[in-house]
């Protein structure tokens, strides 16, 4: 995993670690702030030992080396695209990344700067009554807001693709929602509060001796200190403008041509990388880290012209390597063609069958069921194919909406059987969902049963195994008849306790991993070791001879887990 988070070159590694320095400190610093909903001595005092590590020699170097790497880069980087082309959100984020210099000067030279040149105490109780409902106050709302969905949304392009990332996404959501929130509440609590307090005419005088409160004239100054950092950063802008109007123009004078295997021939800029070309011709190309080298979805082969390429650099290298790429496969965002080449790109991103970064592959803890019919081949020996086809639609129609009504999906049929999968927010409610069905299939065969022995036909049997584990899934298949499924160790040893259900002559074999992830107390549950072919360890398994039994059998989950 960590190989996967920092791969990349030296710019795109320094631009995470600087990001998540600023996003800690934006962190604690939010929470401080909602500190105010309880007092402002608590919310002072916490300050307090913030800025033991903010404004020590160590900290501040560690904190403004981090925010101007982070914004150098991030100029950078915008200076050197050869296009606008972009997608929404990266579009969004380099976006609010830009505004925050803006909002963010005033509020930097009316407190640490203010500090520093004129001594001024800026204390929380001073920073919120000198603000409230003044237009400087909105401002630094919105700056709130600002730099903590900058800092979520560029969180989130860069643990996307990780597997808990995904799993907890629901509850971070929350957490993300509650921070600006509680620190915008805790401003508003304050805010009246402390102005009422510095301009009351009583405790007033007190309150600004104690803070140091600024004169006229240090405002004055402070305000032209705010303009020239305001300047400095329009310069700045300015510069990275002309950069990237310089280079694009300059890459104006040569085209390379740029053929897709699998779409059409278009022209790119010199200079522009593959990516960029595929963006500004509207030609699908994913890339599931934006295009800044973490990942390798964007990668292509390199069909023809592979000779006249420059070779790739050791970052690239190393991400083709770590997916066992071929020599003439190569990264779309690092790639900068300067000769005509033929390429086919990997992964693709067209309507015709699109593969968002979920169907490459992602890896869940889930339950499982498979079922299979017993003696289906000797029952319909003899009969006509309609006859064979006619029972099993019955069948599975009488036993699948216990499955999906459970919150479960089939993943496939096997003939007379079939591949559930229960596919949750969380282990507890697929395990328990997993038994719900597991349940629910036995009652409805008991019913489909009755049916068949109105009709003089022979009731049906069945075997089903249920079991919890890692599983892998996507989007399996040619690109164009790809469905998403199921694979890996677990739905391996699924199949074979559904198997061992007719050695044993029992309905269900359920796993004991299944029975505790749903809460159960396995310990007090006859359970049997079973060793099963292909499966590398012993399986603890409930041996279960009629499955609509189960609620009854295993009673309520444990309160403990509930």
């Amino acid at each position: 995993m960590a190989n996967t988070l920092w791969r990349g070159n030296l710019r795109t590694r320094l631009r995470i670690a600087s990001g998540l320095v600023l996003f800690t400190y934006v962190f604690f610093h939010f929470v401080n702030i909602a500190l105010g909903l309880h007092s402002i001595e608590l919310m002072e005092r916490f300050q307090d030992w913030r800025q033991v590590i903010t404004r020590s020699g160590l900290g501040g170097l560690l904190l403004y080396s981090a925010l101007l790497t982070h914004a150098g880069l991030a100029l950078y980087r915008l200076a050197r695209r050869r296009t606008l082309r972009m997608s929404f959100w990266e579009g969004l984020q380099i976006c609010l990344g830009l505004t925050i210099p803006l909002l963010l000067m005033v509020h930097f030279i009316h407190t640490r700067a203010a500090s520093s040149i004129f001594g001024v105490n800026d204390e929380m109780g001073y920073i919120t009554a000198l603000i409230w409902n003044t237009i400087s106050g909105w401002n630094q709302a919105l700056l709130l807001l600002i730099v903590w969905t900058h800092g979520c949304t560029g969180l989130h392009f860069w643990l996307r693709g990780q597997g808990w990332w995904r799993a907890t996404l629901p509850w971070l959501i929350g957490l993300a929602s509650l921070v600006p929130t509680l620190a915008l509440a805790g401003f508003l609590v304050q805010g009246r509060a402390q102005s009422e307090k510095l301009w009351n005419s009583e405790a007033g005088p007190a309150l600004m001796q104690e803070y140091g409160f600024p004169t006229r004239a240090m405002f004055a100054r402070l305000e032209e200190l705010t303009n020239g950092g305001l300047w400095v950063y329009c310069v700045l802008l300015g510069s990275t403008a002309i950069t990237f109007l310089t280079r694009r123009f300059l890459s104006s004078r040569g085209s390379v041509s740029i053929r897709y295997i699998d779409g059409p021939e278009i022209q790119g800029k010199q200079g522009m990388t593959l990516l960029e070309m595929s963006r500004a011709s509207n030609v699908p190309h994913m890339a599931l880290c934006g295009g800044r080298g973490r990942c390798t979805t964007c990668r292509v082969i390199i069909e023809e012209g592979g000779d006249l390429l420059h070779p790739p650099l050791p970052e690239e290298q190393a991400s083709l390597q770590a997916v066992n790429a071929p020599p003439n496969a190569r990264l779309a965002c690092q790639l900068r063609p300067t000769n005509t080449a033929t390429v086919l790109r990997v992964f693709r991103a067209d309507g015709r069958r699109a593969r968002a970064h979920e169907s490459l592959g992602q890896e869940r803890r889930l339950a499982i069921l498979f079922l299979d019919m017993r003696s289906f081949t000797a029952r319909t020996t003899g009969q006509l194919p309609y006859d064979v086809v006619f029972l099993l639609n019955r069948f599975f129609d009488a036993i699948v909406p216990s499955i999906t009504g459970a919150g479960g999906s089939v993943d496939k049929y096997l003939g007379d059987g079939l591949l559930a999968v229960f596919e949750l927010d969380s282990e507890r409610s697929s395990a328990r969902a997993a038994l719900e069905a597991a349940a629910g299939i036995s009652s409805a065969l008991q019913g489909f049963n009755k049916t068949l022995l109105a009709e003089k036909a022979d009731p049906v049997r069945i075997g089903m195994g249920v079991h919890l584990g890692e599983l892998v899934l996507g989007e399996i298949g040619a690109a164009e008849n790809a469905p998403r499924t199921i694979i890996g160790d677990t739905v391996n040893a699924t199949s074979r306790l559904e198997a061992k259900t007719k050695e044993l002559g029992v309905e269900a074999l359920i796993s004991a991993d299944l029975l505790r992830a749903a809460g159960h107390d396995t310990t007090t549950l006859e359970l049997i070791a079973l060793t099963l072919r292909g499966v590398a360890h012993e399986i603890n398994s409930l041996s279960v001879s009629q499955a609509s039994d189960l609620p009854v059998l295993l009673g309520s989950p444990s309160k403990a887990d509930t």
